[in-house]
């Protein structure tokens, strides 16, 4: 029985051979064609993946300036800051100064004078001055400026 049946590899168009031969080309004109539709889909999937790679590094570009910027800002704002807590610092000092020449004076007039106290925000400006109450959002704070709590 395995002699009758013969593979189309042959080349011979004798028989049922030429049939083979068309089934053996157009299969192979289908593969060539499925082949190509292969590398289309390939190629596509490179275009694409090389656009999100673009697309990522400008995000991260725009990600890294923002993140500079904010750093910058975030440096000024310490800067800021030290200052006022220097300021702070040595206006407690000058008042504390004032506050003795203040008690010096009233020793030697006999007069009494009226001394302030200095608040402990003052003296401990790195401190909150009342930690046990809480922020409270009111429900205009969110309203445009037109609108709100002077509404």
């Amino acid at each position: 029985m395995a002699s009758t049946q013969r593979p189309a590899s042959s080349g011979s168009s004798e028989g049922g051979y030429p049939l083979m031969d068309e089934r053996k080309r157009k299969r192979m004109l289908s593969n060539r064609e499925s082949a190509r539709r292969s590398r289309m889909r390939k190629q596509k999937q490179l275009e694409d993946l090389t656009n999100e790679v673009s697309r990522l590094q400008g995000e991260n570009e725009r990600l890294d300036q923002s993140i500079k910027v904010k750093e910058e800002a975030y440096a000024e704002m310490e800067s800021g800051n030290d200052i006022l807590r220097t300021q702070t610092m040595e206006l407690a000092d000058r008042l504390r100064f004032l506050n003795s020449i203040l008690e010096i004076a009233e020793e030697v007039s006999g007069f009494s004078v009226e001394i302030p106290q200095i608040p402990d925000s003052l003296l401990k400006p790195w401190q909150i001055p009342h930690p046990n109450h809480p922020i409270m959002a009111s429900p205009d704070m969110f309203l445009p400026s037109n609108q709100g709590l002077f509404a």
